[in-house]
């Protein structure tokens, strides 16, 4: 008999904004989503006067990338609200029967004690915590205002300083957009792949992402002012 071979399409530049959308609209509104679209809008209009017909366009696919990473920063809202979605739980039933007990070992900067070197140390919390974790998840409307208590942390202050100095360096950086330096202009647009990992560890990789940024900017004779060294300042 013939075999049915399945081909699983490729997801292009639409699919991949798209679905970011739709996962930000979640994670904050559709305000928030919006203010994504838009921008990722921008540089599309920007890189399309330079682009060769027919070919990927490359800055326009990695700020869709990154800048969602950024604005989707996994604060004490956001982890809320995944593990109180239906498809945690329907995970968990997948992978125990009978009686289970979940514990949670979190570390949430708010509270949390540290050790002699600054780190915080991650406590365990008893199965109580989904009650708590439902409760906070209706509240991340108050992400980023004056009534967000998580909001004041060093780490969180760092996150959002570095969503609205990422769009400030890329936005100044449209006007001069040309075939000859796109990919160092890509290559900046990219660096918060560099920012990974929590806490210190986060703190380490955004240290070295700086240097690799000021790096990029001085190639292009860009004033190295960077979006990373700018973050705390909007913050």
């Amino acid at each position: 008999p013939a075999q049915i071979i399945a081909f699983k399409r490729t997801p292009n530049l639409d699919d991949l904004i798209t679905t970011r959308v739709a996962f930000l609209t979640a994670y904050e509104d559709a305000g928030y989503a919006q203010q994504y679209r838009d921008f990722v809008e921008q540089v599309r209009a920007a890189e399309h006067r330079i682009a060769e017909s027919g070919k990927p366009l490359r800055l326009t696919e990695a700020v869709a990338k990154y800048l969602f990473k950024l604005m989707a920063y996994k604060d004490e809202y956001e982890v809320a609200r995944l593990y109180t979605n239906t498809v945690f739980a329907s995970k968990i039933d997948g992978l125990f029967e009978g009686d289970y007990k979940i514990k949670f070992h979190l570390a949430p900067p708010l509270f949390a004690k540290k050790d002699a070197h600054g780190h915080l140390i991650k406590q365990e919390f008893g199965p109580w915590m989904m009650k708590a974790f439902g409760v906070l998840a209706k509240f991340k409307g108050l992400r980023g205002t004056a009534f967000d208590l998580f909001g004041y942390t060093e780490e969180r202050k760092t996150e959002r300083g570095l969503i609205v100095a990422y769009r400030r360096t890329i936005a100044a950086l449209l006007p001069k957009l040309a075939p000859e330096h796109l990919s160092a202009v890509v290559a900046i647009a990219s660096i918060p792949e560099e920012i990974r990992g929590y806490g210190h560890v986060k703190e380490r990789h955004l240290a070295a992402a700086k240097l690799k940024e000021a790096m990029l900017l001085a190639s292009l004779e860009a004033p190295v002012i960077t979006m990373l060294s700018r973050a705390s300042q909007v913050a």
